[in-house]
């Protein structure tokens, strides 16, 4: 096999391997909530993650100067304000819920782009959006037409998930992404010590599979997941590596189904597919179909 093959293959492992592990960790954020406050957990989630990537990247940090601070923390605001809302949220919904949810950011990220740079959305963007709302409809309204509130939140923070993506394309520009993740994710971390601090009370012990579950958010959720789409977005062309980061909400559903014992009914599974249609209309614009077609 030709090198350049085994490193198409090898980028798209990493891709898959990412969205594989971001989709349970719905399922273990879900399970934490039992012993943890939400702002405790992303405390120790992004504390213990910002250290890991400090120490795996410790020659990079003479680098980080006050431009990086400034746009790391400006960052890691929208950052943190989008994952405190979705872990809110994940208290009164369930994990395939909160990550299909979660998940309508990739539609709304040309619409805030539309705000920003006045560059119209175009018509697979708006064909998007309208399969993500019949989605959305189908997947949180009940009977009565009334969104719970975990739902609600869940969808807030997915505008601020694409307010998050916005900001960082603007800010990226000739700096090195993986200083930036450690500056915001170390923001993250400070503000939600203090908010937990206030706000939540610190759990004075902790058992040996909470422990476990802390760190799998810490360790393979945060550091290593980011590291796996970093490396495999730079060797995958755009197009199939949405496709397969977008698995992670399929996978978020399949976890909580066997683990958590979530029940898809046909008008869940018809609101799931739709969202997941429209993301991959609004990521791909389904060109690699028209690729395919030449």
């Amino acid at each position: 096999m030709e090198k350049s093959k085994k490193v198409n293959i090898a980028s798209k492992l990493a891709l898959f391997g990412a969205s594989v592990i971001w989709g349970s960790s719905f399922l273990v954020v879900k399970n934490s909530m039992d012993f943890m406050r939400p702002h405790t957990l992303l405390a120790f989630r992004f504390t213990i993650g910002s250290i890991l990537l400090c120490l795996l990247f410790a020659k990079r940090l003479k680098k980080i100067n006050k431009d990086y601070i400034i746009k790391g923390g400006i960052m890691g605001i929208f950052l943190f304000i989008a994952y405190s809302l979705q872990t809110i949220g994940i208290t009164d919904t369930t994990p395939g819920k909160n990550a299909f949810l979660t998940a309508v950011y990739c539609v709304i990220v040309p619409y805030l782009y539309w705000i920003i740079e006045k560059i119209r959305p175009d018509r697979y963007n708006i064909m998007a959006a309208i399969l993500c709302l019949t989605g959305i409809g189908l997947v949180s309204l009940d009977g009565e037409f009334k969104i719970r509130f975990g739902d609600a939140f869940t969808l807030i923070s997915g505008f601020f998930y694409a307010a998050h993506m916005v900001v960082l394309s603007k800010l990226t520009q000739d700096k090195d992404p993986v200083l930036l993740t450690i500056v915001q994710f170390g923001y993250t971390a400070v503000i939600s010590w203090v908010v937990a601090l206030l706000t939540e009370d610190i759990p004075k012990s902790l058992s040996g599979s909470e422990i476990c579950g802390l760190l799998y958010l810490a360790v393979f959720a945060t550091a290593v997941a980011l590291l796996l789409q970093t490396v495999g977005q730079k060797y995958t062309k755009p197009a199939p590596a949405s496709i397969i980061l977008s698995l992670e909400a399929v996978f978020g559903v399949i976890f909580s189904v066997i683990f958590y014992g979530e029940e898809v009914t046909p008008k869940l599974l018809l609101g799931f597919l739709l969202i997941f249609l429209s993301i991959i209309t609004s990521e791909t614009k389904w060109s690699f179909l028209k690729k395919g077609s030449n």
